[in-house]
């Protein structure tokens, strides 16, 4: 059994990878994040990024956990409201991404602490979703 086939064995589900968009997808519906991570440690795969997308009209996020192994992306898609878990002490190159995260849609990793990335200590994290007025074009 390759390394591959045997990930949703090793989850406990019955979903097979798809490709698409240039990445072998897997539906991973009722596995949490630090399970998933927890998996991905075990076979030696190497987390990449997370991708968040706005899901509009207040249905909440799309977050796009991707992971490498041995050459092959690995996509995995989780929606959420406004919270997930951190997975910040089982993957430490997450924590510029998961803050930057924070800070842009306003979305909580929870059980990490946070510092500051790019906002200044006050400012509201979310400032992807706030309106912002339109810039004047120089003359």
């Amino acid at each position: 059994m390759t390394e591959l086939t045997s990930i949703p064995q090793k989850l406990g589900i019955r979903a097979q990878f798809e490709a698409r968009s240039g990445a072998q997808w897997l539906d991973v519906a009722g596995v949490g994040i630090r399970s998933l991570a927890e998996t991905m440690n075990a076979i030696g795969a190497r987390f990449v990024t997370i991708t968040a997308y706005e899901l509009g009209n207040g249905e909440g996020f799309r977050l796009e956990y991707h992971w490498d192994l041995n050459g092959t992306l690995l996509g995995f898609a989780y929606e959420v409201q406004k919270n997930i878990d951190s997975i910040f002490d089982l993957c430490p190159a997450v924590d510029w991404i998961e803050r930057e995260i924070y800070e842009g849609y306003a979305i909580e990793f929870v059980g990490r602490p946070y510092e500051p990335l790019l906002l200044r200590e006050g400012v509201t994290p979310g400032v992807n979703l706030r309106e912002q007025p339109p810039q004047e074009v120089a003359k």
